[in-house]
Parts: structure tokens; sequence; C-alpha cells
């Protein structure tokens, strides 16, 4: 036999191999993870020790919502004999010289050595932790890479596992960028929370070996990656999600110091100008709350990930059990506003009719709240909404321009009642239908509808975010109406439109990341693998280490900014600018 030959029946018999492995990956029963923790008794990981680190979010916004994940988590651990804890870090802004210098209003983040210090500072209070846990966005990067290394110094043998955004799209490549790492967690973790503590709990009392050749472990062992061994737990939805409990919000009652970290996110407004966050509201709210009716997206628009919530796999509370929660939170901490930070609140039209009803059972139907839905779920359901407390609905209108709605996969369900013409700054502008209906019939409904919006999306031409641009001008025109000009209520309606806008940026795994895939390569050196995912080399993590902030402009491998729209980079820098100086208006007059 020739070598030629040899190598020839050697490669088809390692592809056969191959084939074969998939096709047993493909037919092999799925792990269900309530099986997996059946059995499990309530005191079963009785004297175990977690410890959640929630990592700071974007700096320049005031922190308004709790980490209810990590939360959650704590109160079904809890129910299992667990201790729980949780160090917020992104709970602090510091005011002081540092934060005056690099024209921070709300504050800083901690430093590094702050936060080091405050979980020293918890170790010596509460003793030697069996789990330490991450949650953060795929923006929290660069903090989970120094609080990494901050853990193993101080706590070596502990079992280190980050979940959330930053885990599930990035999988286990994610080693490689944080060696201390034992393990990672997708998606949702209500279930797999509790596989890790025992897979902890297991190696903990016979040390890591023995461990595996126990066969005990949890089936997301994975193996040796260079040279540690790791897991990957995949979360799946709960089937009930009212059978999970609160949020354990005392964790973050005192911090390691015995300050009220949850005060100060209750005394911020969870939406209006003062959060600084996209929203904007004509009302004030002193004392408010969040917490999430529902999980997952049905839809699929272009520009965004949903694999941390469940992806398109939408499932939601009852309304029953949203409205114990709130009557709770109401008496417990006095608040005036309760805000649903769903990714889309309003799909099931049962749910909000229902909660007219329920809500007056449980003496909230003059409790205040919003959420978020989408534009055409601004019809018959807003009036419910409305009559249940609902006083602000934040929507994700991102493009009023029939080509950029289209490019993002939005077009099906807004472009689909036609068009509707409007003259505004002396020229008439097609603004979809839908969306023009969504507005007007917030005002009739007396619910505060507030847009956020994207720019440069791929394909947008300056033409095109003009068009958004006049959405946003006649909007101010439709809410100003009837008051006199200069006036404080002229005044407060105008700034209650919201004329800021994100950054389209391509994040990992969103159908966005694939339509510009050669961009990506040209100006910042992403390769790809066999599977289609980026290869986790220098060149993707350093890309990774920049998305931080949804606003800002990204920079090449070169330093130069990259746009992803069709604007010339010129004309977009011009864009942005106006935009991040309060002059939208002047887009209109540029060419």
């Amino acid at each position: 036999m020739t070598f030629i030959a040899y190598c020839v029946i050697f490669c088809h018999i390692q592809l056969s191999k191959r084939i074969e492995k998939n096709i047993n990956m493909l037919t092999k029963p799925r792990v269900r993870l309530s099986d997996l923790v059946r059995d499990l008794p309530y005191n079963g990981l009785k004297d175990m020790k977690i410890t959640f680190i929630n990592m700071p979010l974007r700096e320049t916004a005031c922190p308004n919502t709790p980490p209810e994940g990590p939360a959650i988590l704590s109160a079904i651990v809890r129910q299992y004999g667990t201790t729980p804890y949780i160090i917020d870090l992104n709970g602090y802004r510091i005011q002081d010289e540092i934060a005056t210098k690099r024209n921070l209003p709300n504050g800083r983040h901690l430093s590094y050595a702050e936060a080091e210090a405050l979980i020293v500072r918890h170790l010596k209070n509460v003793g030697n932790q069996d789990v330490i846990a991450f949650s953060g966005k795929i923006t929290t990067l660069r903090w989970q890479e120094e609080m990494a290394k901050i853990v193993r110094k101080h706590q070596p043998d502990c079992f280190l596992i980050t979940g959330n955004g930053l885990a599930t799209e990035i999988k286990s490549g994610l080693f490689k960028w944080i060696p201390e790492l034992d393990a990672i967690g997708r998606s949702e973790g209500d279930d797999v929370i509790l596989l890790i503590l025992k897979d902890a709990k297991t190696i903990k009392e016979l040390g890591i070996k023995k461990a595996i050749k126990s066969t005990t472990l949890s089936p997301y062992y994975i193996g040796e990656i260079d040279g540690k061994h790791r897991f990957q737990y995949e979360g799946d939805r709960p089937t009930d999600l009212d059978a999970i409990p609160y949020a354990a919000w005392d964790l973050l009652e005192s911090d390691p110091y015995g300050y009220n970290l949850l005060e100060d996110y209750i005394r911020v407004p969870v939406w209006g100008v003062a959060a600084n966050n996209s929203s904007a509201a004509p009302f004030k709210m002193e004392r408010s709350l969040t917490t999430v009716s529902s999980r997952g997206c049905p839809y699929a628009c272009a520009f965004c990930y949903r694999g941390s919530q469940g992806e398109r796999n939408y499932g939601m509370r009852t309304s029953e059990h949203i409205a114990r929660q709130v009557r709770g939170y109401v008496d417990k901490y006095n608040l005036d506003f309760i805000g649903f930070p769903d990714d889309n609140f309003a799909v099931d039209k049962r749910r909000i009719k229902r909660m007219v009803s329920v809500f007056k059972e449980y003496g909230l139907d003059e409790m205040r709240w919003g959420t978020h839905t989408r534009m055409d779920e601004a019809d018959e359901r807003i009036f419910d909404m409305a009559e249940s407390g609902c006083v602000y609905i934040g929507f994700g209108a991102e493009s009023a321009s029939e080509h950029t709605l289209t490019t993002m996969k939005k077009g099906g369900f807004i472009l689909k009642n036609g068009f509707t013409q409007k003259k505004v700054n002396g020229q008439f502008y097609q603004f979809p239908t839908t969306m023009v209906t969504a507005v007007e019939n917030c005002k009739k409904s007396n619910v505060h509808g507030n847009c956020t919006w994207i720019m440069a999306f791929p394909g947008e031409k300056l033409e095109h975010l003009k068009t958004s641009v006049a959405f946003i001008k006649w909007q101010q025109e439709f809410w100003s109406a009837g008051f006199a000009p200069a006036s404080p209520e002229y005044e407060n309606a105008i700034k209650s439109v919201n004329a800021k806008m994100f950054t389209a940026t391509a994040y990992p795994g969103t159908e966005m990341w694939r339509m510009v895939k050669p961009q990506l390569t040209e100006h910042f050196g992403i390769t790809y693998g066999a599977t289609g995912d980026p290869v986790c080399d220098e060149s993707f993590h350093n890309y990774v280490l920049e998305l931080d902030d949804a606003t800002k402009v990204l920079n090449d491998k070169s330093g130069n900014p990259v746009n992803f729209g069709s604007m010339p980079t010129d004309t977009f820098l011009e864009a942005r600018e106006y935009v991040d100086s309060d002059q939208i208006e002047k887009i209109f007059d540029m060419e």
C-alpha cells in the first residue's frame, strides 16, 4: 500500500468516527436538570457557602437595577441548607476628586484595589467560601479577569465559576482568558446552581481525582483544559417560574462594611432622566425596585443576544405570583414604583387582561409600574396595562427607517400596518404606522412611551438615520402640543422624549455578528474555527474587552474608529457627536 493510499484510508476512518460521534451526540437523551436534582434533600447542601460577585456595568449610568439573578439563586440554595452571600460591585459609585476629573457626575466604579479590599473584608466576616460565582454580561470581561486573580489569591481552593451573558456567549473559550475558572454556567442557572454546589461538595470531600473516579459528578464535567479540570454547565428553563422563590434582597441590606446597598438602589429611579440610561419620563419616582416577570423573547432581532435569559424560549410568571411579590415589596420597602425590565412583557394578552383584577385584589391598582414591550403590542393591551397601574413603557424602536428596520429583522411586526406621513423640520417623512399608533395610544391611555434608538446599523445611510431623528422630533412636538412654548410643562415634555442613541455593536452570537464577519476580520483580526465560532485568541479577546459601553465608538487594531453602517466614517462621527451633545437636530443639515 502506498503512503498516499494509507493516508486516504486513515482520513476516511477518522472522518467516519467523527461522524459517528456527532450522531451519537445528537441522538443521546437530553439531560433533564430536574431529574438530576429531584432526589436532593432540602438539607443536602448544608454547611456549603457560596458568594455571588456581581460585576460593574456602564459607569456613566446610575446603578438602578439590583442583581436579581444572583438574589434568586441565593434564595434557591437557601432551601437546601447552603449559606449564600452577594458582593455587588455594580452597586457602588464613588463621588470623589477622581470621579470629578473623569467627568463622572454620578460617581466612579470601585478601583480593583478597593474591590479586593471589599472581598477580603467579606471573607474575614464570613470565612472561606466553597463556591464563588461571578455574574456579568459580556461587557464585564475585564472585571472578571481581574476579580478571578483576586479570588484565587485569597481563596485558592474554592470552586470558581462564572455565569450569565459572558459565559453564555463565549462558552468554553473563556477558560483561555480566565484560566483561574473551574467552570462556566451557560443560560439560566435556577437548576444548575444546585448541581454546581453538589459537584463542589463532592470535590471538597473527595478531592478532584477521587471525585472524578467516583462517577458521582454531574454530566457537565468536560475533562482537562490547559492542565485544569473544567466544567461547562448548560442551564435550562424551569418548568414553573412561579415555583421559583422571590429574590433574597436581604443579602444587599448590609455589605461587608455594614452599608445598606439595597437602599441605594431603591433611591435611584428605575427610569427617567435622572437614571441616565437612555430612558426618559415626565414624572419622578422616589423609591423603586425591579423584578423580571418573564424570560426569553419569541422574536429574533438581529442586534440582540438572548442566550443568558432563555433565548427564544419565552416563559412568564402569572399575574398572581407577580402581585404577591409587588405587594410584599411595597409593604416592606415603602415603594412608589415597580419596574419590570423584561425583554418583552406583553406577549400574552391573557396575562395583561388578568392583571387588572388581580392587582385590584391585592390593593395595587394605585401602584405605578412600568416595563418594556414591542410597539405593535401597544394596541388594546396598553389600556388594560394602564388600568392596572402602568405609567411607563420602554419601546425598542431602534429605527424609524423602513430599510433599517428590515435589515434589523424588526420589519415584520413594525411595518405590517403600512406608513403614515408626517411633516417634520419642513419635510415629509414616512413613518411606520405601528410606531405612530403606539405613541398615540400611549398618550390616550396616560402611559409614557420611551423609545430607544440604534445608529449606524449595517446598511444604514445618513438618510435612514435622518428618518429616526425626524421621528424623535415628531414625538417632541406630539407630547408638547398644547403647552405654551418655554413653559415648565413644555420643557418637561421635550426632555421626556429620549434623544440618545446606542452605536450598533456586533455582539458574538447575534445575527449582526454574522452580517459583519468580514469587517470584524478586517478591522479586528478576528478569525473563525471549523464550527464558525470566533477563535478565542488575543484578537478576539481585545475586541470583547472593548464591549463595555454600547454608546461608544469602537476603534480597530490600528486605533481607527469603526462604524458598521453605510455612512462614511467622517459622517458617522459627526452625527455621533451631535447625538452625544444633545444637538440631534443638526443631523438634518448634514449631507
